[in-house]
């Protein structure tokens, strides 16, 4: 069972989504990740966005150690009932909505989030929680962090989490690498805005 490591909320056990469509990020990883962020002190008022949510565990840590700010999205139904399960813990425990979900291919809420005709982004978030299906092609990711970088803040951070055997992504002349770290078989990589 996952639960929410520290913050507010701390201690409260998550909901998991059931069968082996989704690989949960393990406790240790999530310490690391959460040190690590919390050293930078970049969580406290952030605007979160958790992409291939899975149960929303990544996302909801945030929110539990202080993110203002929290979209989880996720396309599988089963995931999807499980995020908003977990989102609505959350935010009873915190006494606000800071949580939300939206259903819907990751793609597409990162194209309905910035409006190609005015150039302009109608969200823009700090911080960026990716955690793809490892089979996701390598080309495939880069459409998809070129469309991130369009609705960053200036000095925002992206996280992407692969298998230890997944490459380094491609990233967009808009991103730059800083940091990453290995996990056992998995691979965090950081990124920032240029």
């Amino acid at each position: 069972m996952s639960r929410i490591i520290a913050g507010a909320a701390g201690g409260h056990p998550l909901k998991s989504v059931p069968g082996d469509a989704t690989r949960p990020t393990t406790d240790r990883v999530k310490e690391a990740l959460f040190s690590r962020l919390e050293s930078w002190d970049i969580l406290s008022g952030a605007r979160v966005l958790d992409l291939f949510a899975g149960s929303g565990s990544l996302g909801i840590e945030t929110a539990s150690r202080g993110a203002r700010q929290v979209v989880l999205v996720e396309k599988a139904p089963k995931a999807v009932a499980v995020c908003q399960h977990n989102a609505a813990l959350v935010n009873k425990v915190l006494k606000t909505n800071t949580v939300t979900v939206q259903r819907g291919n990751v793609d597409s809420v990162l194209d309905g989030y910035y409006n190609a005709i005015s150039g302009v982004p109608s969200k823009t978030f700090d911080v960026v929680l990716m955690d793809p299906p490892y089979p996701l092609a390598e080309e495939e990711l880069a459409i998809t962090l070129e469309k991130i970088s369009k609705i960053l803040a200036e000095d925002a951070t992206v996280i992407i989490e692969r298998s230890a055997r997944s490459p380094e992504p491609v990233w967009p002349s808009s991103l730059e690498k800083f940091a990453d770290k290995k996990y056992g078989e998995t691979h965090l990589w950081f990124a920032e805005p240029v």
